[in-house]
């Protein structure tokens, strides 16, 4: 029955969308097919043809195991991963929940299910603009062989499906906990509530790193050197597609539905997580598609999309192929040990948190955390020398380079614990940016809250950035010691910052788990109130006897309030690591696409300069389109947020009733689902039709447009994101430890909290996947560009260049005017 009323209200319309799509694909088709019958290339070009070198030609340990058989080991520690996941999967699923908690977090869960449903069928849409650019290029251009081709399709699903997949998981594993973590906090003891979630989401982070690690060491061991590179494009581009969409889309409905929900603490004055707000279930769905269900496929693909750009950079930048196996093997040994550093500091931090706060009556949830953040990043650092020490002892005859590639991606974890330290300045309870917001707010109510909250995000953005290029100084510093003669590398400073890039992800899993903490402390909060749980008659004689538990709910409500308020920060904390992966990353990938412009930096060189025209003006470009990006994202929120609290307002019954009707309920999703497709596809088809446009135009002008994207993205994405969480956790701070809900003050902070949703949950988070589906895609539509340009001739790219923009330009209108609330009334 869920899954009807949602599926039926998702796709109202999508019949009419559909044929605009099919008319919208013919049209590209046809502008691109016309000349393809005059093409001659013979040969597949870019990175689809790159062939991986014998990894069984090269010896390890002393030449005890080739680089084949070590590398199948890795698998077994992949499985290891996968039994972590499902053991805690299984543990989350059996502990003790009382029923009217159950049937809540149930009821979040069939919701999430039948939105993924329905976004899993938006996504195949979408797939189908990546499949005919992907035909038209490879087939049609290239004349590849059908075999080649439809490996580079397949492969692109399979990377739709892993993004996909662990995200469905992180909802599962969230929905289990969610009403566990409420459960726990009965007794009125700490420690439970803050274990729960973390196990949860450690669950979610090593069954993510084992999956996509696993599908990469099937490529690089089963799959043929000269087939591999064609899986690794498709499985990267495939993963961007399915991260972008669902964190696009799943960004605008966690906001509308928090802000519909939100609102109505103003105007009716009831509590959080009032039973007899239509809102609330679709804001604790929200919380699962924004909060989990996106950051589980951008932490897929963020993984998945750096290792794809390393072995990309290895295979073009390194010439000499005993050296391309080394440093193969030893990232991808690099990689299995993040499983294990993980597990351990898990493991370690457990036993500290446990010895510790286990019979506590008061500990700061935040705590715990953080030493697991950085326990993590120590046991990876030692373990990334201990590693290169004995896989790449002598690097090309260079006893020297193992330890300084091990600074440079110590860098990377480095800055995976201090950048979340220094986020925490600005966004944490504790934080004195925070404060303020909250000082500000007591006189000047919301304008001077909101105004200090954006201090708050600016000054992110410069303690953030600085921490950024002072390591990747350090790590260009180390470059330049032997690297470039040891591995016969063209230019190491870009493998040097690709090794941050992976530095950053060095304790993967962790950074995962911190991050998914809080839309479990977040749904805890909503299913005890939801529940209503005070309510049942006899429930305290009940719990006694089924679980011989005592009962403290006041104490129960405070400790779910104050880990959320944790939950907010440390949500908050793995943004930045996610974007500045995302940018450090970009830059390998545009490595590639320079290569391929310049012969191998032999020719053409010169353009990569401010004196070429066409450059500079990408450089200016970029920063538009992020701006647009933003909003756009948001205007689909707003929207929305309108249509939901009209609904609301229209619809809540306060008096006579103890929860609201499930109708109402299905209509705030129905909403809330309508205009995050609404939203997903207007920016969609605008990126896509936009970078096919901007490469078309000159390939250099793309390049400086790639560069500026992932610039203006970075600060963009930091501001925004930090600026939010400091309102959100203002709000919080008034309602833990000032206890003033229902004032005027927590008025204020309530708006400055809404105006920060979209900030921090909508527009920041979706910068990442959008920066790296635009720099994956671009590989292939430079290439295209290229070819037409070269074997027809300006005249046929400049037309195509233009046609391709008139179609991005009316979706960048569209976006805003065709989603407009009074438009959108009229209708």
């Amino acid at each position: 029955m869920m899954r009807t009323w949602l599926a039926t209200a998702a796709f109202q319309g999508q019949r009419g969308v559909a044929d605009f799509l099919t008319k919208l694909l013919a049209l590209a088709t046809l502008l691109t097919i016309g000349t393809a019958s005059a093409f001659a290339q013979s040969e597949a070009g870019g990175e689809a043809s790159l062939k991986l070198p014998d990894l069984s030609s090269v010896g390890f340990l002393n030449g005890a195991i080739d680089g084949h058989r070590l590398l199948l080991i890795g698998i077994l520690f992949c499985i290891f991963g996968l039994g972590f996941g499902m053991v805690i999967y299984m543990r989350l699923k059996n502990l003790p929940v009382h029923r009217s908690m159950r049937e809540i977090s149930e009821l979040i869960y069939e919701t999430c299910k039948t939105y993924l449903i329905t976004q899993g069928k938006f996504i195949l849409l979408l797939w189908v603009f990546i499949a005919v650019i992907i035909l038209l290029y490879f087939g049609v251009l290239q004349h590849m062989e059908a075999t080649r081709v439809v490996i580079i399709l397949a492969f692109s699903l399979v990377g739709i499906a892993g993004s996909y997949g662990v995200a469905w998981f992180g909802i599962r594993v969230n929905t289990f906990a969610n009403s566990r973590t409420a459960f726990a906090s009965l007794p009125g003891k700490p420690y439970p509530v803050y274990q729960i979630p973390l196990e949860a989401g450690m669950s979610i982070g090593m069954m993510l790193i084992s999956v996509e690690l696993l599908i990469m060491l099937f490529i690089l061991l089963f799959v043929p050197g000269d087939y591999a590179g064609p899986c690794f494009i498709g499985f990267a581009i495939g993963e961007s597609l399915g991260a972008a969409a669902l964190r696009i889309a799943g960004g605008i409905f966690t906001k509308i539905a928090d802000i519909g929900s939100d609102l109505m603490k103003i105007v009716f004055k009831i509590k959080e997580d009032d039973a007899r707000n239509p809102g609330v279930i679709a804001d604790c769905t929200g919380d699962n598609a924004g909060d989990s269900v996106g950051p589980s496929a951008d932490g897929f693909e963020t993984y998945g999309v750096t290792g794809v750009a390393l072995i990309t950079f290895i295979l073009l930048g390194v010439k000499n192929p005993t050296v391309q196996v080394q440093l193969l093997v030893w990232i991808f040994v690099m990689r299995v040990m993040m499983l294990v550093s993980s597990a351990l500091s898990y493991f370690i931090n457990a036993a500290i948190a446990k010895a510790r706060f286990g019979g506590a009556d008061e500990m700061n949830f935040e705590t715990p955390l953080t030493t697991l953040v950085w326990l993590t990043s120590i046991v990876s650092i030692g373990l990334t020398f201990l590693v290169s020490y004995f896989i790449i002892p002598d690097l090309g005859g260079d006893a020297s380079q193992w330890w300084k590639l091990a600074v440079i991606i110590s860098c990377g974890t480095l800055a995976g614990a201090l950048i979340p330290e220094l986020v925490k300045s600005f966004t944490s309870t504790e934080s004195r940016h925070v404060k303020e917001v909250v000082t500000s707010a007591e006189e000047g109510g919301a304008s001077l809250g909101i105004l200090s909250g954006f201090v708050a995000g600016n000054f992110s953005g410069y303690y953030l950035g600085l921490s950024m290029v002072l390591l990747m100084a350090i790590a260009y510093y180390f470059s330049t010691m032997g690297l470039a003669a040891a591995a016969t590398m063209l230019a190491p400073a870009v493998f040097a910052f690709g090794l941050v890039a992976f530095g950053f992800l060095g304790m993967g899993p962790v950074t995962i788990a911190v991050d998914s903490y809080g839309p479990v402390t977040d749904n805890a909060q909503s299913v005890f109130e939801l529940s209503l749980i005070e309510q049942v008659p006899n429930v305290e004689a009940e719990i006694k006897k089924d679980f011989n538990l005592s009962l403290n709910f006041d104490r129960a409500k405070h400790l779910l309030e104050a880990n959320d308020g944790a939950g907010n920060t440390f949500k908050a904390t793995a943004k930045p690591v996610l974007i500045g992966t995302a940018v450090v990353g970009a830059t390998t990938m545009i490595f590639s696409i320079i290569m391929a412009l310049t012969a191998g930096l032999t020719e053409n060189v010169d353009k990569l300069s401010l004196l070429h025209a066409p450059f500079f003006l990408g450089l200016i470009t970029g920063g538009a389109m992020i701006y647009w990006f933003t909003g756009a994202s948001t205007q689909a929120v707003t929207t929305g947020a309108y249509r939901a609290v009209e609904f609301i307002k229209a619809n809540i019954k306060l008096d006579g009733v103890v929860k609201a009707s499930v109708a109402d309920s299905k209509k705030v999703v129905e909403i809330c689902t309508k205009y995050a497709q609404k939203g997903m596809l207007n920016i969609f088809i605008a990126v896509f039709f936009g970078t096919l446009a901007f490469a078309f135009v000159e390939p250099f002008f793309f390049v400086g447009y790639l560069i500026s994207i992932a610039i203006f993205g970075l600060y963009q994405a930091i501001f925004m994101a930090n600026a939010g969480a400091a309102w959100d956790n203002a709000k919080k701070i008034v309602e833990v430890e000032m206890k003033q809900k229902g004032t005027p003050l927590h008025d204020a902070t309530v708006i400055g909290d809404t105006v920060g949703d979209p900030f921090k949950d909508t527009s920041s988070v979706a910068l990442n996947p959008v920066i790296k589906f635009t720099t994956l895609f671009g590989l292939l539509a430079v290439e295209l560009a290229v070819t037409l340009t070269r074997d027809q001739g300006p005249t046929i790219t400049n037309v195509l260049a233009l046609a391709f923009f008139v179609v991005s330009f009316f979706f960048v209108y569209r976006s805003f005017y065709g989603m407009r609330i009074r438009s959108d009334k009229a209708e």
